[in-house]
């Protein structure tokens, strides 16, 4: 599957091209829609603050050296999102510390003028690609952690006792109450959180990246001062 493909079985990806060159911006604005791509362009990064960035997925390409804020200025505006969209660098004219500058703040690549067109859609392809996979795993991230939110304190106990592998006679005596509770609790548990089996309840807190005893400690001391 490309990543024309990968893209259009959820919301299009958009190229947003920064450059004060009307000519390049043009040029590779071709290149890019004969690939499939959507595009939009700016001829500076000023112009593309007073458009607004947008939610759309998708990445920028990126000149460094525009009249008012460079590149490198909208790189670090951006690095305050939460989710900042992935940034090409392409220049005509840039010292070795720009473009160090550039990678440490998290650039997927620096491409200097005239463009290697070939190189330039491979990386291009690979990082919507990474992009994608990345704003899939933070949706579920989120969507597991909303879950997690709604289960009571007692269930939280009950759900790492669950995951430490204790059985529902154990949990029962460690608690004080009855066994059918305990039961009630777990499938309470099972249900909020939105899985079938033991297996992929302990997937889902290994992905929350929570630890079962830190769970269990935080619950009780919860339920005991509340």
């Amino acid at each position: 599957m490309n990543v024309i493909e990968l893209q259009n079985q959820a919301e299009p990806a958009v190229i947003r091209i920064v450059d004060d060159d009307p000519s390049f911006r043009r040029a590779l604005q071709r290149l890019l829609q004969t690939t499939g791509y959507r595009v939009l362009d700016y001829g500076s990064v000023g112009d593309m603050l007073l458009s607004g960035i947008g939610n759309e997925s998708g990445c920028i390409i990126l000149d460094i050296h525009m009249p008012g804020p460079s590149g490198l200025d909208l790189q670090e505006m951006l690095a305050a999102d939460a989710h900042p969209l992935p940034i090409i660098f392409v220049t005509g004219e840039a010292t070795v510390v720009d473009s160090i500058r550039a990678m440490k703040a998290g650039a997927v690549d620096f491409f200097c003028k005239p463009l290697d067109s070939a190189a330039l859609l491979s990386t291009l392809d690979k990082t919507l690609k990474d992009a994608a996979c990345k704003r899939q795993k933070s949706q579920e991230l989120c969507e597991l952690e909303a879950r997690y939110a709604t289960l009571t304190p007692r269930e939280k106990e009950v759900l790492a006792m669950v995951t430490r592998g204790a059985l529902n006679k154990q949990i029962s005596a460690k608690l004080d109450v009855a066994e059918r509770t305990v039961k009630a609790h777990r499938a309470k548990v099972m249900e909020k959180m939105e899985v079938k089996t033991l297996a992929e309840l302990v997937h889902v807190i290994e992905k929350l990246h929570i630890e079962s005893d830190s769970v269990y400690q935080t619950s009780f001391n919860s339920a005991r001062f509340s």
